[in-house]
């Protein structure tokens, strides 16, 4: 960004405003990519947050790639001007899919974010539909704890993030309806 910034200075000095909106729109472009606003996670127990900014799609039953049994798939297109990382949606720690515990589905990536709750619930995000062939980037590590709605991961050009919520929870969303990361509820796991 400090490069398209430098380079817009140094074309509006030298070669005029025309060839200086090349990178000055790069810098827009760049700013709307990266953007990572402040956002204020509600304080809901047990609480499902949107890990994305989109639109739901699609809530449907499910026993694909889940952890516990029946599940609800959320189905979420992710706003292509939205912010730049994905949210956790569920306080709790990040758990290895690649152990195949009981219950996961051997379709379920192993590159999905699974988050178990101190209750022994567990919700499974994963994202679809990759541009440029750019996978979404996890910066945490296994047995690390998530808080709800912390920062957990860069989307890098995902079209679609799927929320797997336990059947005994509840979900709050309906197709259609627009969603921000970290603050809009998406459902909730059951409380114990």
């Amino acid at each position: 960004m400090l490069l398209a910034v430098a380079l817009t200075i140094y074309l509006l000095r030298y070669h005029g405003v025309w060839l200086a909106l090349l990178p000055a729109l790069g810098f827009v472009l760049l700013f709307l990519l990266f953007r990572d606003p402040h956002r204020e996670v509600p304080s809901v127990a047990l609480g499902i947050v949107s890990p994305v900014d989109g639109e739901v799609v699609e809530v449907e039953s499910t026993e694909r790639c889940v952890v516990q049994g029946q599940a609800y798939r959320v189905r979420i297109r992710i706003d292509p001007l939205g912010t730049y990382t994905a949210r956790s949606p569920i306080e709790g720690r990040v758990m290895d899919l690649q152990s195949r515990a009981e219950g996961v589905g051997p379709e379920c990536p192993s590159n999905a974010l699974w988050v178990e709750t101190d209750e022994g619930d567990s919700v499974v995000l994963m994202f679809l539909e990759f541009r440029l062939g750019l996978a979404p980037l996890s910066f945490v590590g296994l047995g690390e704890r998530l808080g709800q709605g912390d920062r957990c991961a860069y989307i890098r050009l995902a079209r679609f993030a799927e929320l797997y919520v336990p059947a005994r929870g509840r979900v709050h969303v309906k197709p259609g309806q627009v969603v921000t990361a970290g603050t809009d509820l998406i459902g909730a796991v059951p409380q114990s």
